[in-house]
């Protein structure tokens, strides 16, 4: 059904169905709607969509753009959304945390000039499960805020993103906190997306962890989010481990960071919360200056357990001082065949470009050395729809082992083989687990 309006919306909102696509006319429309329960099914999501990606419809102000409770199999494709007071795009659970909100996608947004002041963010995730934010825009949130925060959800895929902000103190670009796990953070570019590019982790009230904590068990902020093939420009820190239990940044390219490459931080202490601990920091190329680097590069807070960190394969380059690249970083741990030193011979780096020369001695290491994963994923979603059971798919990584090893079991779990093929797939194709084969493995 096609709306020209803002109630024309609400209506057809308050009567949709499984399969229903709702199609936004370009034009203006005032922001602050509120849509609770809306329920597709599996093969029948509901849409809310431009009806001219070309021309998108304009969500302007409100205290949240457009905020959804409980949904479940809801898409939106190709909004703008502009101006908001609080959030630009607001998705929760309605404080029903045994019932998620489910089954998301989040495709060709644009949400800008939210807050500005204060904890406000582009898109706002509170117990959110097996969702994708793909191809959107997020710029300027507010200056305590997110691009996208993410508060108890699972089992997601952000991926090909623009983030763009200026490097200011006290935000982030994508933030995974209050318990989040099994996320992917995948192929996105970050323009000094404030002081923590990607937050792994963060600081959360204890009664808006999702599922619940409970009593006597180990609790942390984050765990498995998987940061990977991105770009960063900019930011105070890139990354940032915070009240971590387990997650890895991986071919990444880092451009000039502004004090660090990454942190390591426990913000959140109460009692059964363990220190941050297990990241990995792999395959990554930070190309950064001596004027604009601390700390040997790696800040680390107390209350954490920064030994337990891994440091593989790593292309490290400082700008303006070359011969003193390794003497300036000083790593928590020790590094697995790191490279210090050379120049990576990025293509155009001052106009954005950090694609590299066909002639880089950092072809393998980077943003571009992450293998497409489209494919990959489409086989190992065949191979288990194909009802390959978890033994043989054990099997199967035992005769066809990762291409690159991380020193952790774990791992084995973003390798998989298509079973009507038979043919093996490259480690980095990654795909998103269930829960069942992430316990599996462990």
């Amino acid at each position: 059904m096609r709306v020209r309006d803002g109630l024309g919306l609400r209506q057809a909102a308050a009567q949709a169905k499984p399969g229903t696509r709702i199609a936004l006319a370009p034009g203006e429309y005032p922001g602050g709607f509120y849509f609770a329960g809306l329920k597709g099914e599996p093969d029948k999501p509901i849409i809310i969509a431009a009806a001219d990606p070309g021309n998108p419809p304009l969500i302007r102000g409100g205290g949240s753009g457009m905020h959804l409770v409980d949904p479940a199999y809801v898409e939106l494709h190709h909004l703008t959304l502009t101006g908001a007071t609080g959030n630009g795009l607001n998705i929760d659970d309605g404080g029903s945390y045994d019932t998620p909100a489910h089954h998301l996608v989040l495709r060709g947004l644009k949400v800008t000039d939210v807050g500005p002041e204060g904890n406000r963010d582009g898109i706002k995730l509170s117990g959110v499960c097996d969702f994708r934010v793909e191809g959107c825009t997020i710029e300027r949130w507010g200056t305590g805020g997110s691009a996208i925060d993410m508060v108890g959800c699972h089992r997601g895929v952000i991926e090909g993103n623009l983030f763009r902000h200026t490097a200011l103190a006290g935000n982030t670009g994508v933030q995974a906190k209050g318990g989040t796990s099994g996320v992917a953070i995948r192929r996105n570019r970050f323009e000094d997306a404030g002081d923590r590019a990607v937050n792994i982790g963060g600081s959360t009230g204890l009664q808006f962890f999702r599922p619940p904590l409970k009593p006597g068990a180990e609790h942390c902020e984050a765990r498995d989010i998987r940061v990977e093939g991105n770009t960063f420009i900019g930011s105070r820190a890139p990354v940032a481990f915070v009240g971590v239990d387990g997650s890895v940044v991986r071919f990444n390219t880092l451009y000039r960071p502004r004090r660090w490459a990454l942190r390591i931080l426990q913000e959140t202490r109460e009692p059964g919360f363990v220190p941050s601990r297990r990241g990995e920091f792999c395959d990554n190329l930070i190309v950064f200056r001596s004027d604009e680097w601390s700390g040997g590069g790696v800040n680390i807070g107390p209350h954490t357990a920064p030994h337990t960190f891994k440091f593989a394969r790593n292309f490290w380059y400082c700008l303006n001082d070359a011969p003193r690249t390794k003497s300036l970083l000083k790593l928590p741990a020790e590094e697995t065949d790191g490279l210090y030193g050379k120049d990576p011979l990025l293509r155009d780096p001052e106009k954005g470009d950090l694609r590299l020369q066909p002639s880089s001695p950092a072809s393998k290491v980077g943003a571009e050395a992450l293998a497409l994963g489209q494919t990959a994923e489409r086989a190992a979603e065949s191979a288990l729809s194909d009802s390959l059971s978890l033994a043989e798919t054990a099997r199967a990584l035992d005769a066809y082992p990762p291409r690159w090893e991380f020193g952790d079991e774990r791992a084995k779990i973003m390798a998989s083989l298509d079973k009507r093929q038979r043919m093996p797939l490259l480690w980095g194709e990654d795909f998103l687990l269930t829960e069942q084969l992430l316990a599996f493995t462990k």
